[in-house]
């Protein structure tokens, strides 16, 4: 049975709040060569999503301008020179764009199989989480067994993936979070230390943990003030991960000679612009080091903080907002 000449998307009408996202109709993608098209089954949200239906983060030249980064679903047509993929693959893959669809195309570099004994569902959490994490925290922040990770916004899907991966790789992870239950999630997953930030500062509960040495790596997702206090908690040759600023305050003020007493290192990075080669290069590592562990869903499980139908988009939105998940949110075609 052939394809369908036309799908269902999610679109942005106009960028804004979450009313602006509507269901529409647009013709089926066609692989273009190096590329597979995906019949979507499960879409992770995550941050760029939202930054992007308010005009704050665009799509790279070329691609979709339907939002979506990560989707899991099974292959349907491949592009020449599209490597080993073929009809009928279980895949979950990172996106450029174009997510919020029955169906996506995807750089074959980008692509990777769902892991034994995981559901689409489960699947369409982990690409952008893992590219994101495992790049920042372990190929440049360069995490090592016995170290310590801080990570801010334990029970983001960024941050619920990096206290699992540090767990896996034999790191001690601690959190921060907002509130009692978010808290408790950080460890359930492997955090051994949860901090309250609305009620707890979290330098002096790191630096008593730590025995007043510090962490070796911060993953920070929040910026502002946290920058110059994540210095404070780092180790000597610490190495701090910046991935976001939330909130319209871009700046940070910063005393550096904290920086240069610690000998610290600073990294910054943004993976939706990096091109499909750069990016099978983490694809690469990951299916070597990260996919092996995944089939015993432990200590790296599936943490799904609610299911919904994609044409509920808008509403997903506002509860995405809100920021009460704990762990990934996911729509389904």
């Amino acid at each position: 049975m052939g394809l369908p000449e036309s799908m269902q998307v999610v679109e942005i009408t106009r960028f804004g709040a979450p009313e602006v996202l509507r269901v529409a109709s647009r013709p089926v993608p066609v692989p273009a060569a190096g590329e597979v098209l995906i019949r979507v089954e499960a879409i992770g949200v995550s941050r760029p999503d939202s930054l992007q239906r308010r005009g704050m983060h665009p799509p790279p030249p070329g691609a979709s301008d339907v939002p979506g980064l990560e989707v899991a679903g099974g292959i349907v047509a491949v592009g020449s020179g599209a490597g080993d993929w073929k009809v009928g693959d279980a895949v979950c893959a990172l996106l450029p764009g174009g997510g919020y669809a029955e169906y996506a195309t995807a750089p074959m570099q980008q692509v990777l199989p769902i892991p034994a004994g995981w559901s689409a569902i489960e699947a369409a959490s982990l690409p952008e989480n893992m590219f994101t994490v495992w790049e920042t925290v372990f190929s440049r922040a360069k995490l090592s067994a016995g170290e310590t990770l801080l990570v801010h916004g334990g029970t983001s899907g960024i941050g619920s993936t990096a206290i699992m991966l540090a767990r896996a790789f034999g790191a001690e992870a601690f959190a921060t979070a907002g509130g009692s239950r978010k808290c408790a999630a950080c460890l359930t997953m492997g955090a051994s230390l949860a901090i309250d930030y609305k009620t707890e500062d979290f330098v002096p509960r790191v630096m008593e943990k730590t025995g007043g040495r510090g962490v070796d790596v911060i993953l920070d997702i929040v910026g502002r003030d946290y920058v110059q206090r994540s210095l404070e908690c780092m180790a000597v040759g610490g190495r701090l991960v910046h991935l976001a600023t939330q909130g319209p305050e871009k700046h940070a003020t910063l005393d550096m000679s904290i920086l240069l007493k610690k000998r610290g290192t600073i990294i910054g990075s943004s993976l939706r612009w990096r091109s499909p080669e750069d990016k099978g290069r983490i694809t690469a590592e990951l299916l070597e080091h990260v996919w092996p562990k995944l089939p015993a869903r432990s200590p790296i499980a599936p943490l799904i903080d609610s299911v919904h139908p994609f044409q509920d988009a808008a509403r997903v939105h506002e509860y995405f907002d809100s920021g009460a998940h704990v762990g990934k949110i996911v729509l389904t075609t």
